[in-house]
């Protein structure tokens, strides 16, 4: 089969690579589309350390079920699938308690650390254990279903943070997780939406999206601006989806004191924080990983519409173009924000 494999750091070549054999309790999926992921663009260089050559990355995709192993049920040849990007252990101590995203010996899909390496979907095929597929419903078109996995991220984190009807919220970053995230942030009753990011295309695009505010970071006193927007307080809760010590500090600086921030971004590995602020003012800092069963709901909002994937859609293109536009993606072209690759 082809694979789009990242042979060096910054290096992609298009190679014949073998088919994936199938473990019992696996299928074989014949990808029909699959989305170029930030974490895949920085990982290409090396800078985030989870993405060391040779691998073939790519983690959010779907397609079509080709083969299925001894031991799996309720799944046939022929359906229509997309699959989390974590392989979890379904007897981990984690699992049991319903957080499988935080399980011991977790996997990624198109990742590769120093602990393991999984082979991703930027290829004809892509082999993956049963029990993380969904199905594709009937309205829902390949390249939809691969932006699930994105669109369940944006809902984990807002699943993980206190909100109530009427409540402020600040975006800090307004990429593809950013624009997710508002769209939550609205079906969750937010009335004060606030995105703030350097790009006014990008605000642009939030405040079509739900934002009711939008603010570029470069302007005056963002934190003031903020506050003006809401009561003189600060909103109730913020985001960072970007994974940076700037954009940290803008999430906890925009908040009303005793706010929750939930950390999405994972950009940085180390970043500095205000201490005595989050101290002082009591914040509540969380982290949010990943997905931890929101798949459905994400498929579900895509299906009757009320997420929209598409407003974030670049291009689609053959994934034998995909090493240009991970060039393209890595020098920040301007207009770019997701591009899907067609095996």
């Amino acid at each position: 089969m082809k694979a789009l494999v990242l042979t060096e750091y910054n290096h992609f070549e298009l190679q014949d690579v073998a088919k994936p054999t199938i473990k019992p309790n696996e299928v074989l999926v014949r990808v029909q589309a699959v989305g170029i992921c930030g974490s895949d663009v920085h990982g290409m260089d090396g800078s985030s350390g989870r993405r060391i050559p040779p691998i073939t990355m790519g983690h959010e995709a779907s397609g079509i079920i080709a083969e299925v192993g001894s031991d799996v049920k309720d799944w046939a040849t022929g359906d229509r699938v997309t699959f989390d990007s974590t392989v979890y252990a379904l007897d981990d101590w984690y699992s049991r308690r319903g957080m499988y995203n935080l399980s011991d010996g977790r996997e990624v899909v198109g990742v590769s650390t120093p602990d393991f390496k999984r082979q991703g979907a930027f290829a004809e095929y892509v082999s993956v254990p049963q029990h993380i597929l969904y199905a594709i419903p009937d309205n829902v078109t390949f390249t939809q279903a691969a932006l699930v996995e994105p669109v369940a991220v944006a809902l984990h984190a807002v699943s993980l943070t206190p909100i109530h009807i009427n409540d402020s919220a600040v975006v800090v970053g307004a990429g593809m997780i950013g624009l997710f995230v508002i769209q939550a942030l609205k079906l969750a009753g937010c009335a004060t939406i606030i995105a703030i990011d350097l790009d006014d295309d990008r605000l642009a695009l939030a405040n079509e999206l739900g934002a009711t505010h939008i603010i570029n970071a470069r302007s005056a006193d963002v934190a003031q601006q903020v506050q003006a927007l809401t009561h003189g307080r600060g909103a109730d809760v913020s985001f960072e989806v970007v994974g940076a010590g700037p954009t940290v500090k803008t999430a906890i600086d925009c908040v009303r004191k005793g706010a929750t921030v939930t950390l999405v971004g994972n950009l940085a590995p180390t970043v500095e924080i205000p201490l005595q602020a989050v101290v002082t003012r009591q914040l509540r800092l969380q982290g949010s990983c990943a997905i931890n069963g929101e798949y459905e709901a994400a498929l579900a909002l895509i299906s009757s519409g009320r997420m929209n994937v598409e407003a974030i859609l670049s291009a689609e293109v053959p994934l034998a173009e995909g090493a240009d536009w991970f060039k393209r993606l890595y020098d920040k072209e301007k207009g770019l924000i997701k591009v899907v690759l067609k095996p």
